[in-house]
């Protein structure tokens, strides 16, 4: 069994602990509506407001079937680079909302402009719903701004970035970067932190088998790369990447493995394992040391990869 009480510090337990009162780790027992009420408060909870200077719209991508919202951020009159995100939530979970703060912050940071992506949710709406839907607001960014596009996303959005990057090789205006946070990426989960971190605090095994489920409807996704990039056969030609993974996550191997798949294949790909943070710290980048530092490193990946340098 893992020592939590060794690796996890005082800080980040007082992080979980504080979750955990707002969104308890039975929550996934509850429907879907209860559990994205619970979850939407807990994210009003967290919620740290917008730095100064930062404006922000809320918008639509009109496509010919339905219109996906989106929220603009912007703290520079010209803006150099238009970052994507997508948010985590398992699929299910979170929208405009969530993490409202979060991209206002990597706005403010960056200096680039963040458009944070409301793409649909399961059960409602199946794979490939959400993978549909970021690639047309990669579309749109490709079409309605002449700068370079970025994309970011955590947890269930990383796996999002990761996806729209393997799909989008051959595009004119094809990403420039990406840094996922703690992305689920479709891998082996009979090995590595899969087994380690089984029962790690915030996220459980159990909770990836269900969202996953979710996701699916039970389908057997085995080889769609769409829902599980790390099952691409081809890792040539993808943007460079920053990964970034909490030790104490059972996801922590995918950003390992996506790597080396990628390094093998003659890419640029750097991985790195925040020591003792759990799986939803940017929640915790006022409160906690080491997500305050890890929050940094994203934010200087994600300007790094947009200036087209390399961060390591």
């Amino acid at each position: 069994m893992t020592d939590y009480k060794t690796l996890i510090d005082a800080e980040t337990w007082a992080f979980i602990e504080r979750t955990n009162s707002y969104y308890p780790p039975d929550t996934i027992d509850y429907t879907i509506a209860q559990q994205r009420e619970i979850y939407d408060r807990m994210c009003r909870e967290f919620f740290a407001g917008y730095p100064e200077g930062v404006a922000v719209e809320t918008s639509a991508i009109a496509t010919p079937t339905r219109d996906i919202p989106i929220r603009i951020y912007r703290s520079a009159p010209q803006a150099a680079v238009t970052v994507l995100y997508f948010h985590g939530g398992g699929f299910i979970l979170g929208g405009l909302d969530s993490h409202d703060d979060v991209c206002a912050e990597l706005c403010a940071r960056t200096g680039y402009e963040v458009v944070s992506v409301d793409y649909r949710l399961a059960p409602e709406h199946l794979h490939p719903a959400a993978f549909d839907d970021v690639m047309s607001a990669f579309e749109w960014a490709t079409t309605n701004r002449e700068h370079p596009i970025a994309l970011c996303g955590d947890s269930a959005g990383g796996n999002l970035a990761a996806a729209v990057s393997h799909a989008t090789r051959g595009h004119p205006r094809k990403p420039i970067g990406q840094v996922l946070i703690y992305p689920g990426l479709g891998g082996d989960r009979s090995r590595g932190s899969y087994v380690t971190h089984a029962e790690a605090p915030m996220l459980t095994m159990r909770d990836l088998e269900f969202y996953k489920n979710i996701r699916t409807g039970g389908a057997d996704g085995t080889g769609d790369i769409t829902l599980s990039p790390l099952a691409d056969a081809d890792f040539a030609n993808l943007p460079p990447t920053v990964l970034i993974t909490a030790e104490c996550d059972p996801l922590s191997s995918d950003g390992e493995a996506y790597r080396d798949r990628v390094v093998a294949a003659g890419g640029r790909a750097y991985w790195f394992e925040e020591p003792g943070l759990v799986h939803g710290y940017l929640r915790a980048r006022h409160t906690v040391g080491r997500a305050r530092i890890s929050f940094t490193r994203i934010v200087n990946a994600v300007a790094a990869l947009a200036r087209g340098e390399w961060v390591p």
